[in-house]
């Protein structure tokens, strides 16, 4: 089977993130049987053609246009690669391939903005993606999705999407990476920590209000955020007015290794977004023998068993948060149980088993043929 895979970006974008993850760890584990293509944005210093894990990966154009470059590439892309299908991940803007193309497709759906974009980005740009996800039920009409989340499963849904053409495949984690080290002991104090990319709708501005209450209460206690992006002045800025710059660490990218090594340390991981597709931040820190915190919101709620591997909470409410916090700080054996229920969840999720569902999906579609796509179209051979 020959797959062409189109996402803005692949794992070794700096800017990448958990879509780039979800989709990276399916499908080096479909190549090790299968040709898998993936046509993705470029960035400094990247190669335009690279092998990796025994994936072909083609970059052309950039993060700000590859949605373009998308449209302007696929005809000769399929002529050179010759795919028996197509999988297009939706991570922000959709590309529209069906419009130009008849070969099967499965659509990957993350998680959709909606209109919690409006927080991330400015009026104009946010409704460009707003409008942008609209049309998906037309264009992508007859197709088949694969989402990673129920979160997500309803959204679709809410939009007309048939739930007989939407699957839910959870994401998986690496359990030889992310792991409980003996070696590793957590910080003899509160240590907190926000694990991610700084980015506006992540609404880390919340845990850092509510850490200023934890501080009160915790004259010991640190903050790690953990990350970088483009909302990290305003964060620091924040960190300066209220007086925590000597409690609050902004450790900017760092390492897979390292990250999990503050997994470890930690006595409880935050994740505050205003939406995600899964939370895989909080799978991550479970399986490191951390608990978590989350806002109950769509796709965090599926990514954590409340009160068994970790506990959620109003989003945007920083004394609840602080609340929380308190709690779990103060009590040792709470946090115990959240932990060991947290690893206990952490192991129920594999990238084998979620490969595995992945082709076998991708194997159907094969089988029954190209979809009847409701979007006009300019058939390719």
């Amino acid at each position: 089977m020959k797959i062409l895979a189109i996402n803005w970006q692949d794992l070794t974008n700096p800017l990448s993130g958990g879509a780039e993850v979800h989709l990276g760890e399916i499908l080096k584990r479909i190549a090790k049987e299968h040709q898998v293509t993936l046509f993705c944005s470029s960035y400094p210093d990247a190669k335009k053609i690279e092998i990796i894990d025994n994936m072909k990966i083609i970059r052309k154009g950039s993060r700000y246009n590859f949605n373009f470059t998308v449209l302007n590439s696929i005809k000769s892309l399929l002529a050179s690669e010759k795919p028996d299908l197509v999988v297009e991940d939706i991570n922000k803007i959709p590309f529209y391939t069906p419009l130009l193309h008849n070969l099967p497709t499965l659509v990957i759906v993350p998680h959709l903005f909606a209109d919690s974009v409006f927080k991330e980005i400015n009026f104009v740009l946010g409704l460009y993606i707003f409008l942008s996800e609209k049309p998906i039920p037309q264009v992508y009409k007859g197709g088949k999705f694969m989402v990673i989340s129920e979160s997500t499963k309803k959204d679709l849904m809410r939009r007309k999407i048939p739930a007989a053409d939407i699957t839910v495949i959870k994401c998986g984690i690496d359990h030889n990476l992310y792991k409980p080290n003996s070696r590793v002991e957590k910080e003899p104090t509160p240590l907190v920590v926000y694990v991610g990319r700084i980015k506006k709708y992540k609404s880390i501005e919340v845990l850092i209000k509510a850490f200023a209450l934890v501080a009160k209460w915790f004259p010991q206690a640190k903050l790690a955020i953990i990350g970088d992006g483009d909302f990290l002045p305003q964060l620091k800025n924040m960190a300066s007015e209220l007086k925590l710059k000597d409690r609050i660490e902004f450790t900017g990218f760092v390492p897979q290794k390292e990250k999990v090594r503050w997994y470890q340390r930690a006595w409880v991981a935050v994740c505050p977004s205003l939406k995600e597709g899964w939370g895989l931040t909080n799978i991550e820190a479970n399986a490191c023998g951390t608990c978590v915190v989350a806002s109950d919101v769509p796709g965090l709620r599926d990514s954590v068993l409340n009160e068994k591997s970790g506990v959620l909470f109003e989003y945007g409410n920083e004394k609840k948060l602080a609340e929380i916090l308190i709690k779990i700080i103060s009590d040792e054996k709470l946090r115990g149980k959240l932990s060991k229920g947290g690893l206990e969840w952490a192991n129920s999720f594999s990238w084998d088993k979620a490969a595995e569902e992945s082709l076998t999906l991708l194997e159907k579609i094969l089988s029954e043929g190209s979809p009847a796509f409701g979007g006009g179209k300019e058939k390719c051979s």
